[in-house]
């Protein structure tokens, strides 16, 4: 080793500086396993340094492992697992990779529109919500009173679901309220039917209680009930409003045809309700729940139509199941937001939450009005749009026999980021890719912008 190897900066300690190099040397393998290392005196004379500048260097190094003293015999290099290392090749060969292209146009899909969130006036009831007395304790074990009472009157007015505000649970997200109804579920109900394609997400939450599955096919046309009376199951999770991700929606013959079954069975329903407010061609359908609450477990949330971060979800349970869910969680606190749900009542109760969903049910039809009409000008007969009528994001079918891993890297390479859809699907597989774009966070020049820097890529 040369001493100029030692070229002191001086922003650093020299003790630290000398011992990352005497790492480095371990590292690249400059110094062996059993080699000895010059003694404390000898690298202080070496590096005109005072011993006590090696000293600190060395007692760090033995500190971590790398090298030991053996009393008279000095200090020598330790046996080190090459995987100790793997962040010094991973930083060298990120100096080597070739950068990726800047992300122009992200078509994420349950994002919201930021330029039209109400903000001053979220902010203002925040900030009288804070001066409340309620506000500075821990809440209700299943959400917030006030907040519940908001939520009923909102799903007689919208879905035609008449509750109690007792029967209401106010949950973080819809995946962690069915982990915790899984639970209660589990020992009676080994098995559930789900939608084929169907959202992933519940699908984890099923799974977490090891819970078996069985798939109902659902088509461009809508799920294949039929097939309901051959299976063994005896819950179903559907999403009948927005299928998730088709976006086709169930027919009252058919929301009639899944109440039978679910009497007949003596089980139950999820209904998964996630973005039924955002409706482009009709009034928003009834909910399952509002034909039979005995048989159907609502799901609803303020993510996708509010905010996501707001971490606020609810379901209404049937009486049976409700009493049964109660008295598991009666001694769990809530993980949901106090502010939060405080500020939500408030909001609601003032009557804003219905202006903002009658807002932004505008903004997000002119917004799916702008990408169908730029997908059809751009690709004419290249792709079938799926899902218009309804949600935050809709579904191209391509038709240029390429893979869906090639469309996504070749939108990525163009500055464009667009999702799969294969993880949606367990069975009943697609046979040409589709591709999932969700607008709800672009302007419409964004999605003006993206369809052409797709159309560039998919050419």
């Amino acid at each position: 080793m040369k001493d100029t190897i030692f070229a002191f900066k001086d922003n650093s300690p020299k003790y630290k500086q000398i011992y990352e190099q005497f790492k480095l040397f371990i590292k690249h393998g400059d110094i062996q396993a059993g080699d000895p290392l010059p003694s404390i005196r000898q690298l202080a004379e070496s590096l005109q340094v005072s011993r006590n500048t090696t000293l600190m260097a060395y007692e760090q190094l033995v500190a971590e492992g790398y090298i030991r003293g053996e009393g008279r015999k000095g200090y020598f290099v330790n046996e080190v697992e090459p995987y100790l290392f793997q962040d010094a090749l991973v930083l060298s060969n990120k100096k080597q990779t070739k950068s990726v292209e800047p992300v122009l146009i992200n078509f994420r899909a349950g994002e919201v529109d930021q330029d039209n969130f109400p903000l001053k006036i979220w902010r203002r009831i925040a900030n009288q919500v804070l001066t409340l007395k309620e506000s500075f304790g821990y809440g209700e074990p299943f959400g917030e009173v006030c907040l519940r009472e908001q939520i009923a009157t909102y799903l007689l007015q919208s879905r035609g679901v008449k509750t109690d505000p007792n029967a209401i649970i106010i949950g973080s997200s819809t995946q962690q309220m069915l982990i915790n109804l899984g639970q209660v579920l589990k020992d009676n109900f080994p098995s559930i039917i789900v939608e084929d394609p169907g959202y992933d997400l519940a699908w984890e939450a099923f799974k977490f209680h090891r819970l078996m599955f069985e798939t109902l096919p659902v088509h461009e046309t809508g799920a294949d009930l039929s097939r309901l009376d051959q299976m063994r199951s005896r819950l179903v999770y559907v999403t009948p409003s927005h299928q998730s991700p088709i976006g086709v929606s169930m027919s009252i013959q058919q929301r009639q045809m899944l109440i039978q079954w679910a009497n007949k069975r003596d089980g139950y329903i999820f209904e998964d309700d996630h973005d039924s407010e955002f409706r482009y061609t009709q009034q928003p359908f009834p909910a399952l729940a509002s034909i039979d609450s005995t048989r159907v477990i609502y799901l609803g949330n303020f993510s996708k139509s509010f905010l996501p971060g707001i971490r606020l979800s609810y379901m209404v349970l049937p009486q049976l199941l409700l009493d049964r869910y109660k008295n598991q969680f009666l001694h769990f606190e809530s993980n949901t937001s106090l502010l939060s749900q405080l500020t939500m009542a408030k909001f609601m109760e003032e009557g804003e939450w219905n202006r903002h969903i009658k807002r932004m049910r505008l903004v997000y039809k002119r917004k799916m009005q702008c990408i169908v009409s730029e997908l059809k000008d751009q690709f004419k007969q290249n792709l079938t749009i799926i899902g218009e009528q309804s949600g935050l994001y809709l579904l191209v079918k391509v038709h240029l026999k390429r893979s869906e891993e090639w469309l996504i890297e070749r939108a990525s390479i163009n500055g464009v980021k667009v999702y799969p859809t294969s993880i949606y699907f367990i069975k009943n597989h697609s046979h040409e890719p589709m591709i999932k774009l969700g607008f709800s966070n672009l302007s419409c020049e964004e999605i003006q912008l993206g369809v052409k820097l797709l159309k560039k890529a998919w050419s």
